[in-house]
């Protein structure tokens, strides 16, 4: 028979042998994020206080960059802004909606279901450059697709990618082009709402829209909020479309603010300046995020909390 100290001193080694293996299990992931992630965040925030064009010894000179940024010696600084939060503004209600809208129709009783779910999905599997340059095809206002059918068919062309008004609005349409893994996850929570709910609504005499409107909508408030979280935070990122299709242009109204990082670090070699815009962007993005998760508690259901 062990005694109870016995038991005790089992017990401990156990809880320290599963402590060991955890570690080992998560070493990987750990050193990953350190080597990967943190060290490199740490040396950017360094080097955003430097004059460091990547080939001569960091020069600190203090809050030089972020003066420069936001005095308006650099024009560049508050365009990319402005054009990236005119994306983000028409990209992320568009991409919501309309992935929303197509899980909607997959997840209903129609011939051909998976084939279709299958179609949708492809094209996020699609290389971004791949897509960009068919894309850069397909909208080309002289000889492009799109324009050929719209002039057979007597409506107006437009230059699309090729004019400063259209360019940002064309980038989001081609957007929607791989929404598929958004429109998987609407999908996923669709199938999770219990169907006894939309039962009670047939009970009571309701249609198809007091189904969406009182059962699907609420119910998949949680899936919209971490979806438009994503989209959020992909939408400043942004970086293929004006690299591949508009380099900025025309006129820098697709001067995104990723793709002007990268020209004043790559281009241009300034690599201290650049790591400053980086930490400016991680700081828009962290207070987005910060105040869609603080309104959550306004429009977000979750079922099993307490009322």
């Amino acid at each position: 028979m062990t005694t109870d100290y016995e038991t005790h001193i089992k017990s401990g080694r156990r809880i320290k042998s599963d402590a060991i293996h955890g570690i080992l299990f998560t070493a990987p992931a750990i050193t990953g994020f350190i080597a990967l992630t943190l060290i490199p965040m740490i040396v950017s925030l360094f080097l955003s206080f430097t004059d460091y064009s990547g080939f001569n010894m960091p020069k600190f000179t203090g809050l030089a960059n972020y003066q420069k940024m936001f005095s308006g010696e650099d024009l560049f600084f508050y365009k990319s802004l402005k054009a990236t939060a005119y994306y983000t503004l028409l990209s992320v209600p568009a991409s919501i909606i309309f992935s929303f809208a197509i899980a909607l129709l997959l997840n209903s009783d129609i011939k051909f279901r998976a084939f279709f779910r299958t179609v949708f999905y492809i094209p996020t599997i699609v290389p971004a450059v791949a897509t960009a340059v068919i894309w850069l095809w397909i909208l080309n206002p002289d000889f492009g697709l799109v324009n050929t059918l719209l002039m057979k068919l007597g409506l107006p062309v437009s230059s699309w990618l090729f004019d400063e008004k259209s360019v940002i609005p064309t980038i989001v349409l081609i957007g929607l082009w791989g929404t598929g893994g958004t429109m998987v996850i609407f999908l996923a929570g669709l199938q999770d709402i219990p169907k006894h709910y939309y039962e009670a609504i047939d009970v009571d005499g309701g249609n198809s829209f007091h189904k969406l409107f009182n059962i699907t909508i609420p119910l998949m408030t949680p899936t919209i909020f971490f979806n438009a979280i994503m989209a959020i935070i992909g939408s400043f990122q942004i970086f293929t479309q004006a690299y591949i299709m508009t380099n900025g242009g025309p006129n820098d109204a697709s001067l995104f603010f990723v793709f002007y990082l990268y020209r004043e670090a790559f281009q241009r070699s300034n690599m201290g300046y650049a790591s400053a815009l980086a930490w400016i962007l991680f700081i828009i993005i962290v207070v987005f995020s910060a105040i869609i998760l603080k309104t959550q508690n306004k429009w977000v259901y979750y079922e099993g909390e307490k009322a």
